[in-house]
């Protein structure tokens, strides 16, 4: 039995979008076809915004089998495995532990995370919602005794309140999950959290974390050390030690950085 992490590209996009493209070129030549007589106003106006959207659709089906390609565990490239690893480094829990991780979707991370620290626990939680309908609890624990790791464990839960009372895990991680949170300030769920953490436990949450959607986060690192925590740093992923800045930008990935420290 073999893992299966899925995809950060979902295969339905892929299809939808191919569709979509088939179905605007066929639009478009048809309208060439049936405006030929048309007056040049109407002609170039529908021919034009046809045209334009097929490209536009085309070029998005484009960059979705790129992105999949790069991210796909079976891939040349692996960069969700890379990504996935590289941020489980940061993630220490003493024997006799639990380290939580906030949006663990098929359950990588955890994993990941349950193999460098064999003596600790990990626990997964998600929403598992429709919009990533390929991902589900079942498939976490199917992953976990694929990989025939058994210090895991997963359950639904909510990223923006999550149900723990305050300091009950020895470390919090995270992985690309907060930047998908609409309507909700990014710090704040930062804090949510780390509120779980225990003294002295160790974080590591990385996400895209641009001024756009968190605001400024070097402020938000002085917030955290004049709370108390420790060796706060914000480790800056898409400048060569995840990824480079050129994969970052063409991947939509600009601006990762790991949130790091102690509490």
């Amino acid at each position: 039995m073999k893992a299966d992490y899925k995809n950060w590209v979902p295969k339905g996009m892929i299809y939808g979008l191919a569709a979509g493209t088939a179905v605007l070129g066929a639009g478009f030549v048809s309208s060439m076809i049936l405006t030929k007589d048309a007056s040049i106003p109407i002609r170039i106006g529908l021919n034009s915004v046809l045209g334009l959207a097929t490209l536009a659709c085309a070029k998005g089906t484009q960059w979705s089998l790129f992105a999949y390609d790069q991210f796909s565990y079976d891939g040349k490239r692996k960069l969700s495995k890379q990504i996935i690893e590289g941020v489980a480094k940061y993630v220490s829990i003493p024997d006799g532990g639990t380290g939580l991780d906030v949006g663990c979707g098929s359950g990588a991370l955890t994993i990941a995370c349950a193999k460098r620290n064999p003596g600790a626990k990990m626990l997964g939680i998600d929403r598992w919602g429709k919009e990533y309908a390929s991902f589900s609890k079942q498939l976490c624990e199917n992953n976990s005794r694929a990989e025939d790791v058994e210090n895991t464990s997963f359950k639904q839960g909510d990223a923006r309140f999550l149900d723990f009372e305050n300091e009950s895990f020895d470390a919090v991680t995270s992985n690309y999950v907060f930047h998908n949170i609409s309507g909700f300030n990014k710090q704040e769920l930062l804090l949510e959290t780390l509120r779980v953490l225990k003294k002295g436990g160790t974080f590591a949450i990385h996400d895209i974390m641009s001024k756009s959607r968190y605001g400024d986060m070097n402020a938000f690192v002085k917030k955290l050390k004049d709370m108390g925590y420790e060796e706060v740093m914000l480790i800056h992923t898409d400048d060569g030690l995840l990824m480079s800045k050129k994969e970052g930008k063409k991947l939509g990935l600009s601006g990762s950085m790991i949130l790091t420290g102690r509490k």
